[in-house]
């Protein structure tokens, strides 16, 4: 449940963490176009405590740079799980708590003192929404899992006001893969075209689809089955798709670590031939490969088999190439991440012995892929690199080591 990570302890030293590291590269490197602000969505370890949304000084020039400037207690135990991807213009975030099936927006007008705006948890005939995306017209795509009660039928995208409340909606089900549940989506607004990929976040259904829809109306055009890669389950739990650099063609990336090209969005015979493969052992014993982010033409993935970032050259989308990596030891599974719009650090959460509560940066050098991990964006006094959520007394008034998944910096 849950983006399924499993996530187990270990020893670590920080040696491992920069073994893959140029030394003639500055992995504290300040990028052109910083962002200010970290924002962290967190839930208590223990789920008694309510869930919150944490905001830190991500700004290298600031005197406080890696400290915790403010939260906004939800109000309740939500069950932390996915923010957007990347924050958008505009001052409110959506954030999702999605076993309990709720979901907030916070104002982030003043990051010194956020507060939730509202909270929602179905829209009109669907529940449990995953992911959420903007529109240009300020409105917000979201894929919602079902209709109904956990794992009911398949639910639907979904267009939101700016402030969760339903426009209008569409169905996801299709004969075509029966064990489909929308799970995340990307909108291609020159095409007018999304794009959405399946999986079962109740880990019931072993989904193997992505599909598109015409953006203008919310009509589903295609459901197209992906077909198996080498090992022959690449093709199931479809996890994320991204826009590559030239605006029609998009990799698709498996729970189950497999890559997918996806060309002729706007056609009438779209076609997604597999590409590439991650080292995968075991999905049931939490292998995965989870949220990538892309940034020009380098695709970052986690990969928790490998424990480790991996940074493909994805200018040959046919031809994926590695060319560098970041690996965080031994039983560190790294789960989420995401990138700064005008810069070059990305934030990783996930688990396991050091990455347990923390939210730490890396650095992508746009010039060469080079990826490394952001040293002194730490808490003070900490072993270890990126901002502790262990054992804190938070600003919202109470005592709780707390468990980040979403996280995205401020534009």
């Amino acid at each position: 449940m849950m983006s399924r990570p499993r996530w187990i302890g270990a020893s670590l030293t920080l040696a491992t963490l920069l073994a893959c590291a140029s030394a003639d590269d500055d992995p504290n490197a300040a990028s052109d176009g910083a962002s200010e602000y970290l924002y962290v969505w967190a839930r208590d370890a223990s789920d008694n405590e309510n869930d919150f949304l944490a905001v830190y000084d991500a700004d290298p020039s600031s005197p406080g740079y890696a400290t915790l400037v403010s939260t906004v207690d939800v109000g309740e135990v939500a069950l932390a799980h996915h923010s957007e991807h990347f924050m958008s213009e505009g001052d409110r975030l959506f954030v999702n708590g999605f076993r309990t099936g709720r979901s907030y927006v916070i104002n982030l007008a003043d990051p010194t003192a956020p507060f939730v705006e509202r909270a929602f948890t179905s829209a009109g005939p669907y529940s449990h929404p995953h992911s959420f995306e903007r529109t240009a017209n300020g409105t917000v795509l979201a894929t919602f899992q079902n209709r109904g009660a956990p794992d009911s039928p398949a639910g639907g995208l979904v267009e939101l006001d700016s402030l969760g409340n339903f426009l209008r909606g569409t169905d996801a089900a299709d004969p075509a893969d029966p064990e489909l549940r929308p799970y995340s989506l990307t909108s291609i607004p020159s095409m007018d075209r999304i794009v959405t990929t399946t999986t079962d976040m109740w880990t019931v259904m072993a989904s193997s689809s992505v599909q598109i829809w015409r953006a203008s109306d919310l009509t589903l055009l295609h459901t197209i089955v992906l077909p198996p890669g080498p090992q022959g389950d690449e093709h199931l739990d479809v996890a994320e798709a991204r826009l590559l650099s030239d605006g029609r063609s998009l990799i698709v990336n498996t729970f189950r670590c497999g890559m997918y090209l996806l060309t002729g969005v706007d056609t009438d015979a779209p076609t997604i031939e597999f590409v590439h493969s991650f080292p995968f052992e075991s999905f049931e014993a939490g292998d995965q490969c989870s949220v990538p982010w892309l940034r020009g033409e380098y695709w970052l993935q986690t990969v928790q088999a490998t424990h480790s970032v991996v940074v493909l050259d994805v200018s040959d989308p046919r031809h994926p190439r590695q060319v560098s990596e970041v690996v965080l030891g031994e039983s560190v599974n790294p789960h989420w991440l995401s990138g700064e719009i005008d810069g070059d650090r990305i934030v990783l959460t996930g688990g396991g012995d050091w990455l347990d509560g923390r939210a730490v940066l890396l650095h992508l050098d746009p010039s060469n892929g080079n990826l490394t991990l952001i040293d002194d964006f730490r808490t003070a006094g900490s072993k270890h690199p990126g901002v502790d959520m262990n054992d804190q007394t938070w600003p919202h008034g109470a005592t709780y080591s707390a468990v980040p998944h979403g996280a995205v910096f401020s534009r």
